[in-house]
C-alpha cells in the first residue's frame, strides 16, 4: 500500500500525533495491519487529561468528511450564539465582554483567524491587569471610579434611547419638586 500523503503526516504530527511512516506489514493469512493491532497508523496523544480527551475526540469527528463539515457549522453557529449575546449584553452591567471572548474561545477551536484574536485579547487583558496592580491604591481607586461612571453612563444612555426612560430627567424633577 502507498505511504500516506506528506501533508497529512505533518498536520498529524502538527496536532501531537507521532506518526509512522512504515509501510503496513501483511500477517501471514494475508490481513493487513494485523501485526500492529488493526492496521491504525496514529500511535497514542502525548496529551493527557480531559484536554486529550477532547482533542482526540474533535481529530476523530474531523477525520470524517461529513463530521468535519458538521463540526466547522456547530462551531460557527455556537459561536455566534455566544458572541450575539455577548454583543447585546456589552452596554448592560453583566458579563458582556466574558461572553465575547468565550465566543471566541468556541470559534478558536476550529478557525485560526479566532485563535490569534483571541490570543491578541489575552496578551492585552494580562498587560493591563499587571499594568494597573502594579499601581498604588488611589490609582486603582480612580480607576475603578472611572470604570462605574462608564458603566453609569453607558446604562442611562442605553435606558434613555432604547426604553425612553430618562433616568437624570425623573432624578432631577423629584429633586426639584421635594
Amino acid at each position: 500500500m502507498a505511504d500516506p500523503p506528506k501533508g497529512a503526516v505533518r498536520a498529524a504530527e502538527r496536532r501531537g500525533y507521532e506518526v509512522s511512516t512504515e509501510p503496513e506489514s501483511r500477517s501471514p493469512s494475508g490481513a493487513r495491519g494485523a501485526s500492529r493491532g488493526g492496521g491504525t497508523a496514529v500511535a497514542e496523544r502525548r496529551r493527557g487529561g480531559w484536554r486529550g480527551r477532547v482533542h482526540t475526540t474533535l481529530d476523530l469527528i474531523r477525520s470524517n468528511p461529513t463530521g468535519r463539515v458538521t463540526l466547522k457549522i456547530f462551531i460557527a453557529i455556537a459561536g455566534a450564539i455566544v458572541v450575539t449575546v455577548g454583543i447585546a449584553l456589552i452596554p448592560l452591567p453583566g458579563p458582556g465582554w466574558l461572553l465575547v471572548i468565550a465566543g471566541l474561545g468556541i470559534w478558536a477551536v476550529e478557525y485560526h483567524w479566532a485563535r490569534r484574536l483571541l490570543g491578541f485579547t489575552r496578551r492585552h487583558v494580562y498587560a493591563w491587569t499587571r499594568w494597573v496592580t502594579s499601581r498604588s491604591l488611589p490609582v486603582r481607586f480612580a480607576l475603578g471610579a472611572v470604570g462605574l461612571v462608564f458603566v453609569a453612563v453607558v446604562v442611562w444612555l442605553s435606558l434613555k434611547y432604547s426604553l425612553g426612560i430618562d433616568l437624570v430627567a425623573k432624578v432631577l424633577h423629584y429633586l426639584a419638586t421635594h
